[in-house]
């Protein structure tokens, strides 16, 4: 493309220069062959006056020294009146043109050898015509065109020289932003994800490059959520997991048995490896649109339920509260039921058994509240826990439970925070923001709830103590 428009550019330009200079060249050029015949006109009409008075020699001579050289200027008087033919100066014209100026009684010009020569008819006070003859050499017809021409070259070839330069600068303006494009999309091709490029260039060269970059932040988002789709969906499996787990703890003795609680085992090993392996990707989850949503204390409701018979057979004491009135939030049902089985299956994998737990839902003007509590030995590094890919102190744990957890929170512009629990435990609180309502500053606590009840805003405080 570089060199396609400094081709272009410079047969315009050449074509320009050409139209115009060709004609002025020749224009320069008979401007200075009438300027030098002008000049002798001057000089014939000089010695006019003169001829009209007398036709002596020696006066004539004197007239066409002081108007011009000899060997330039000649006066033709021919004979009449007794007078005999009178010739001043060098002739250089032929005997015939001298004869048809004379006859015809008008100037003309004829070509002789060095240049040309201007007869110009005189009258005379005999009645007969005289004619005066002004040589004008070539060197004077062409006197300065040489020099003209030479400056219209120059000026033509520069301006062909800066036409190319200026198309080259122009060139190389598109075609660079053109060719990082280029190398960009080769580079984005080939896996290199962090490829972006300079939105630099005319117009549409900065559109195509700020499209590109939003392509690939676009491609970049996708495989984000792809590979946390498979880590979501490879955690959300670790609920039957879990549930496998437990009932073969009471399966007894026996080849079977063990063959069971190996398997069991194993498949809970492949799953932990999948979700390490997909969780490389920053997440990244659509924001629920307008309408969508859920009822929390409908899920709450349905997956204590499915914990209840758990937690039953392994004699742990269940609490739920805050669930007899409807509570929407801006959360798909599936995230939230993936984000309480996490938690729930949290609790059943990391606490004895026999230990309690409660989900409580607190439903304010400016939050909702789901509170996940245990009677458990609690969380050492609560800030290590909430880090992703690090697990909660036990081994095993891929710490993905709670990230979950925590994303869905922050996609309603809440959070997540890890306390002390009122039962001794773990304390897991959700904060999410209701769709319609501005987050409040300053509303988080480490360890406290915010509950609305009966027109008053209580702030709860759980006991704040050094987990084990």
């Amino acid at each position: 493309m570089r060199w396609a428009l400094v081709k272009v550019c410079l047969a315009v330009t050449t074509m320009v220069v050409v139209a115009f200079a060709v004609p002025l060249g020749l224009v320069i050029k008979e401007m200075a062959r009438d300027r030098a015949f002008s000049n002798a006109e001057r000089e014939a009409a000089a010695v006019a006056p003169a001829l009209s008075i007398t036709t002596d020699r020696d006066q004539l001579e004197r007239v066409v020294a002081s108007a011009g050289s000899e060997a330039e200027m000649a006066v033709h008087i021919p004979a009449g009146a007794g007078a005999r033919t009178v010739d001043i100066g060098r002739q250089r014209a032929a005997d015939g043109d001298i004869a048809t100026v004379r006859k015809l009684g008008r100037a003309s010009t004829s070509e002789v050898a060095g240049g040309s020569t201007l007869l110009q008819p005189v009258a005379l006070s005999s009645g007969e015509i005289a004619v005066v003859e002004v040589y004008v050499p070539e060197s004077e017809v062409s006197y300065g065109v040489a020099t003209a021409w030479a400056v219209l070259a120059g000026v033509g070839v520069a301006l062909i020289v800066g036409s190319v330069a200026v198309a080259d600068r122009l060139g190389v303006r598109m075609v660079q932003p053109a060719q990082r494009l280029v190398e960009g999309a080769h580079e984005l091709g080939e896996g290199k994800l962090g490829s972006r490029v300079p939105e630099e260039g005319p117009t549409e060269l900065r559109l195509a490059a700020a499209a590109f970059n939003s392509m690939a932040d676009q491609v970049v988002q996708l495989l984000a959520n792809e590979r946390e789709l498979a880590a979501d969906l490879s955690h959300r499996l670790r609920t039957p997991l879990t549930v496998l787990r437990l009932n073969t703890a009471s399966l007894g003795d026996g080849p079977a048995a063990e063959q069971t609680r190996a398997a069991v085992a194993q498949l809970e090993r492949e799953v932990d490896t999948i979700i390490r392996t997909a969780r490389e990707a920053k997440p990244q989850t659509a924001a629920a649109g307008p309408g969508a949503g859920c009822d929390v204390a409908e899920v709450v409701r349905e997956r204590m339920a499915f914990w209840s018979a758990l937690a039953e057979d392994e004699g742990r004491k269940v609490r739920v509260a805050g669930v007899e009135r409807p509570v929407r939030i801006p959360v798909a049902r599936a995230d939230l039921a993936a984000a309480l089985d996490a938690l729930l299956g949290n609790v059943f994998r990391h606490t004895p058994e026999g230990t309690a737990f409660a989900v409580d839902v607190h439903n304010g003007e400016d939050a909702v509240i789901v509170l996940v509590s245990d009677a458990g030995p609690g969380i050492r590094d609560p800030e290590a826990a909430m880090a992703r890919g690090r697990g909660s102190g036990s081994a095993g744990s891929t710490g993905l439970g709670l990230d979950i957890v925590r994303r869905l929170a922050e996609e309603t512009g809440g959070d997540v925070r890890i306390g002390a629990s009122v039962l001794g435990g773990t304390e897991v609180r959700i904060w999410i923001q209701p769709a319609g309502r501005e987050r409040t500053p300053g509303r988080g606590h480490r360890g406290g709830v915010r509950r609305r009840r009966r027109g008053r805003l209580v702030l709860t405080f759980n006991r704040s103590r050094s987990l084990p």
